[in-house]
């Protein structure tokens, strides 16, 4: 903990390759504190599959969460036009708003909705989405993704006037 307030001085920008190294730092870091289960590839694998697949990726949008201007990476968002595909703060950030001001970008650049995967055993991401109007639409038994653990399918649906 750092001691700021909560995303004080958080800035969203958009992702380069320069950033793959911390993007990948980000992700591990989170995915290894958050779940007692293993990656379905290794550390040095994942770090590639950032740096070579997601960053680039056309379909998508990488952003990430920076501690004030052209200060280090502590989160990181990656969306397509109606899904949330990533989404991952530092572990000693968590509940200072940053995934907040993440997903606020998210639903700016998916204004029609968006649709997200997390396993059902991380109850703290499925709190946060569903303090932010997301709705539980399907419950997986894990054999759709490569962990082979349990997940659940979220949607996200702008309020219409």
């Amino acid at each position: 903990m750092t001691g700021r307030s909560e995303s004080a001085a958080i800035e969203i920008r958009r992702a380069t390759a320069d950033d793959a190294p911390a993007v990948s730092t980000v992700y591990l870091d989170s995915f290894h504190a958050t779940y007692a289960f293993p990656l379905a590839h290794p550390d040095e694998q994942v770090r590639e599959w950032i740096r070579a697949e997601i960053l680039p990726a056309a379909a998508t949008e990488a952003w990430v969460a920076t501690d004030g201007p052209g200060g280090p990476i502590v989160g990181i968002i990656v969306v397509g036009p109606d899904v949330l595909d990533q989404l991952y703060v530092a572990p000693d950030r968590l509940g200072q708003g940053i995934g907040r001001k993440l997903l606020e970008r998210a639903k700016e650049r998916s204004p029609d909705g968006l649709a997200l995967f997390t396993f059902q055993v991380n109850d703290r991401a499925r709190r946060f989405y569903e303090r932010n109007g997301f709705v539980a639409t399907w419950f997986g038994d894990g054999s759709a993704n490569e962990e082979g653990q349990p997940d659940v399918r979220y949607a996200w649906r702008p309020a219409r006037p």
